[in-house]
């Protein structure tokens, strides 16, 4: 809760910022503007930068000791001159030629076949005239260039050089408006009329040292610069002085140039100590040289842009000074007061508390002398690191490493012993109380009868680190350490003891007990950590992420610190980056992150802070200082920017060497690439100087089918292009809303060698040959294979015929084997008919011979010996006659003709009864058969059998009737 004091003081610090022209486009007094160096190191090129112009495209040209400069906002270039003198002047024009002036020579550059080159034009000056010094200015007048050196005025017009020279040498030429004015040295101040110089009276009054620079003033006046005797005004018919705390400054460090910037602020540049940059009533309003952050104190050339950009040419680099930015700085160059971890402002006094102690200086400037208004001094004993700055109820509370203590303009009242006053604020449920967070737990500050804070107690029970504290809506106390967790207590009545004390883990829902912070956002205590915000419930006792916010922060939902920045505005910083969170409009947050990127990293990581002093105004500290943010000039800079087009600056050959096939992608000629070298790269850039987040998008018609993403990169390479027509576009974004038009840049990929037109030419006259003469091998070939299809078809015509007489006569073999077959199964059957009539025969003559022997005569007596023998040798005869096995062998040949055949070659010892048994066994008769044929007994059968057997020498496995019948 602020006291009347302190609306008071807000108010006065308000009202002071608006007598310092703190408007939108007015520049800041505190501080310096943001200057962005470029060393040697980074351009590749001399130490000394003469002069600096920029052209209709955005691109910046500097006239260096090496000779020309180009820098595109991405990429440098740098070209020689034709004998590498150094190049003093520069000038562009609106058709794109770029001016040069040198020592002994003077020209233009302009692209030819799609590189920068140079031309001369010393040939055209008439003769007996000669350049033989330094080209020191070049002024683009309508259709003339004026190229003035010491000695001589020389005018480019129409394709010819005329000459102006004087009685007396020259020393610069200025142009101011439509009107050229020129300083003969000894005579005064002359104005150039045509090619006539008219003397100035009155100019005499400037002195001898030398007219440096001569710039429009109101009323249409001028405002003149001498290099020792200071400022002066010319109304057109007076020279008077101006009466400006500058002039002291400029005559000591001799002023050497100066240029009109933001309609009504003058810079000017010195030889000894930077620059100062001063109002219309000649009131100084900035100061910058190397300790404030130049690289260099000679200034050698001055040029304001098109964008709030002043661009200084130095002895030593060159610099870039944002002018009407938002942020303006201060650095301790000298190391003097350490690192920064508190910076405020308390009754028109800073303070700073860093590692090294608590640093004090008057803030605002004492008799108007800007050039001193910081003098920062160490507060007596407050060596030491210095965690926070509060001011609570008017009074200035300071936690130390060694206690806390009450700051009273440059004393220190130690008010508490206790070490590590990390964080302080009211108790929620008793403002009459201050609660500290220290190294070994909570401390307890009561306000006394006088209204100033004094020490209490420590809280008894709970002795953990505690980085941060809040309370709740409850009165539970929170309590958290980046690497002791994070704790919930409730303080007992009396406010001196900690009870309920709880700790929180990954049981709880935190993501991990690290790294866990909390902050109060819009009366609600939201926490931090590596995984997003997280909120408490306290009926589940656990965390869960707070979607709805970590969805709308994007990148910013990881922020390890939250600060206040008034009126539902939040600064969340995340690991070195910062933004300015906006949450007026309920369910909308908008976030402002682009224009704070020049500060990434520079704040004390865990322990970034930043103090709102006003309104419109905050104090952020960083490492080596602090800085001021004006929200005045903020919301002037969140106008739509026009943005210039994009350049493509080279497209180059990548396929195996690397060679440049163009410097000037947007010059409306397409170019060819040979398809044996189809891989190139292409470089864009886009020509806005000033701090922001530029990010491409390219399409190559062609050969994409959507636009690529945004991303930060400058080039891109393309590799194994196929012949065809192409058209690359490419567009850039500022700070994700300004988007600019589309640059395109269109190539062609020729055909290789065998797909060019006098090769398809070729190819079609070699096509009609072909056919020509493919139609004549066809219509021959044609006639050969319609004579072999002929032959072809003969042959197979007779193959056929004589398959089919194969056939047919396979047919009839196999007809007539069918036959044989049957006739040999027929004599097979009769063969068998007749033995089984053997057989039966020989058993009706043994039945005979059996009955026989039973026969009586009429007396019932046996008959005789002798009738019995007779009829016995009938019937023998008839078992033995060789007619029936003759009968019997004839018919077995003429079914088995080879048998008999083989079996006597084989075995030519068997006799008759042999081949009988052999016969009969073929025939696969039974031994009962058998031995009815061969009128032998069935013993007798065996006998014949065994003694075959050997004759035939059948192995014992092997069956004898079976071996004969596979014989």
């Amino acid at each position: 809760m602020k006291n009347s004091f302190t609306k008071y003081f807000i108010a006065f610090i308000a009202f002071w910022f608006s007598s310092v022209q703190l408007l939108a486009s007015d520049i800041q007094s505190i501080g310096v503007p943001y200057v962005q160096n470029y060393p040697k190191s980074s351009y590749l090129s001399g130490n000394q930068n003469w002069s600096i112009a920029k052209d209709k495209n955005g691109l910046m040209y500097f006239g260096n000791a090496e000779g020309l400069l180009t820098f595109d906002g991405k990429y440098w270039q740098q070209y020689k001159m034709p004998n590498r003198q150094i190049v003093r002047s520069v000038a562009t024009s609106t058709d794109g030629m770029i001016y040069t002036g040198s020592f002994g020579e003077f020209g233009f550059w302009s692209y030819q076949d799609k590189r920068l080159t140079y031309k001369s034009l010393i040939n055209l000056i008439p003769k007996p005239y000669k350049i033989t010094d330094e080209v020191w200015k070049i002024y683009v007048v309508d259709k003339k260039v004026i190229f003035q050196t010491f000695s001589t005025i020389f005018v480019y017009e129409n394709k010819k050089v005329s000459v102006i020279k004087a009685s007396n040498p020259f020393l610069f030429v200025h142009l101011v408006g439509n009107k050229l004015f020129a300083e003969v040295l000894g005579k005064g101040l002359f104005e150039l009329q045509g090619k006539n110089l008219i003397p100035l009276a009155g100019s005499e009054i400037l002195g001898v040292t030398g007219i440096l620079s001569i710039l429009p003033y109101k009323n249409n006046s001028f405002i003149i610069g001498t290099s020792k005797n200071g400022l002066f005004i010319y109304d057109g018919t007076n020279f008077k002085p101006l009466s400006s705390p500058a002039n002291s400054f400029l005559k000591t460090y001799q002023l050497n140039n100066g240029v009109k910037i933001l309609n009504k602020y003058y810079a000017y540049g010195t030889i000894l100590n930077g620059l100062i940059i001063i109002d219309e009533n000649g009131n100084v309003v900035q100061r910058i040289n190397k300790s404030s952050g130049l690289q260099n104190n000679t200034i050698l050339s001055l040029y304001a842009d098109n964008e709030q950009n002043l661009w200084a040419g130095l002895d030593n680099g060159i610099d870039r000074i944002e002018l009407n930015s938002p942020l303006y700085f201060y650095f301790d160059k000298t190391g003097q007061f350490g690192t920064v971890y508190s910076s405020l402002i308390v009754k028109n006094k800073i303070y700073l508390g860093t590692n090294q102690g608590l640093f004090v200086s008057p803030w605002l400037p004492e008799n108007g002398n800007l050039f001193n208004s910081f003098d920062f001094k160490l507060i007596p004993n407050s060596q030491g690191q210095v965690w926070d700055l509060s001011l609570i109820d008017n009074q200035l509370i300071c936690g130390h490493n060694d206690g806390t203590f009450n700051i009273v303009g440059e004393r220190m009242e130690k008010i508490s012993s206790i070490s590590g006053g990390w964080t302080i604020k009211k108790l929620n449920s008793n403002p009459n109380y201050l609660i500290q967070g220290t190294y070994t737990g909570l401390v307890l500050f009561v306000k006394d009868a006088s209204g100033n804070w004094r020490f209490s107690h420590k809280v008894t029970g709970f002795g953990e680190p505690s980085r941060y504290i809040e309370q709740d809506n409850k009165g539970d106390i929170w309590v958290s350490h980046a690497y002791k967790g994070l704790y919930k207590l409730t303080l007992s009545e009396d406010l001196k003891s900690a009870k309920n004390i709880q700790f929180y883990d990954e049981s709880n829902g935190l993501p991990s007990s690290f790294n866990i912070n909390m902050f109060n956002v819009e009366n609600k205590i939201i926490f931090s950590s590596d995984a997003g915000f997280l909120v408490y419930d306290e009926i589940s006792n656990r965390f869960s992420k707070y979607e709805a916010l970590n969805k709308r922060l994007g990148s910013y939902a990881t922020a390890n610190k939250i600060i206040n920045a008034g009126l539902k505005k939040y600064w969340f910083i995340n690991h070195g980056k910062m933004s300015l969170v906006n949450l007026i409009q309920p369910g909308k947050i908008a976030i402002d992150s682009s224009r704070f990127s020049i500060l990434d990293g520079r704040m004390v990581q865990y322990y970034e802070n930043i103090s709102q002093i006003s309104s419109k105004i905050y104090l952020i500290s960083v490492d080596d200082g602090f800085v001021i943010y004006n929200t005045t000039n903020a919301q002037y800079n969140n106008e739509p920017l026009k943005l210039p087009s994009v350049l493509i600056r080279r497209v180059e050959d990548i396929t195996d060497k690397y060679a440049t096939l163009t410097e000037n992608g947007n010059d409306g000629d397409p170019i060819e690439i040979s398809f044996s070298r189809n891989n190139i790269r292409i470089s864009f850039s886009l020509p806005y100087y000033r701090q922001s987040k530029v990010k491409f998008q390219y399409y190559l018609e062609g050969y994409s089918k959507q636009w690529s993403d945004w991303s930060p990169a400058t080039q891109k390479d393309f590799t194994n292009l196929s012949r065809g027509n192409y058209k690359f576009k490419v567009r850039a974004k500022i700070n994700e809303k300004s988007i600019s038009t589309i640059t395109e840049f269109e190539f062609t990929v020729a055909p290789p060698w065998y797909g060019s037109n006098w090769a398809i030419l070729f190819y079609i006259i070699a096509g009609i040959i072909a056919l020509i003469a493919g139609k004549r091998i066809y219509e021959a070939k044609l006639g050969k294979d319609q004579q072999a299809i002929s032959d072809k078809l003969q042959a197979e015509k007779e193959e056929f015929l004589k398959k089919e007489a194969e056939v047919t006569e396979k047919q009839i073999i196999k007809i007539q084997t069918e036959k044989l077959q049957a006739e040999l199964a027929s004599k097979n059957r009769e063969l068998a008919n007749s033995a089984m009539s053997l057989v039966y025969k020989n058993e009706l003559l043994q039945k005979l011979s059996e009955e026989m022997t039973k026969l009586r005569d009429e007396n019932g007596k046996k008959l005789s010996e002798d009738q019995l023998r007779k009829i016995q040798k009938v019937i023998d005869d008839g078992m033995n006659d060789e007619r029936d096995w003759n009968l019997f062998e004839s018919s077995f040949n003429e079914a088995h003709e080879s048998f008999f055949k083989k079996l006597k070659a084989n075995h030519p010892d068997l006799v008759p009864n042999d081949l009988k048994l052999c016969a009969y066994l073929h025939m696969n008769m039974s031994s009962k058969e058998m031995a009815s044929l061969l009128n032998i007994s069935l013993r007798g059968v065996e006998i014949r059998r065994y003694r075959l057997r050997k004759k035939l020498e059948v192995p014992h496995d092997k069956n004898l009737t079976e071996f004969l019948m596979e014989l």
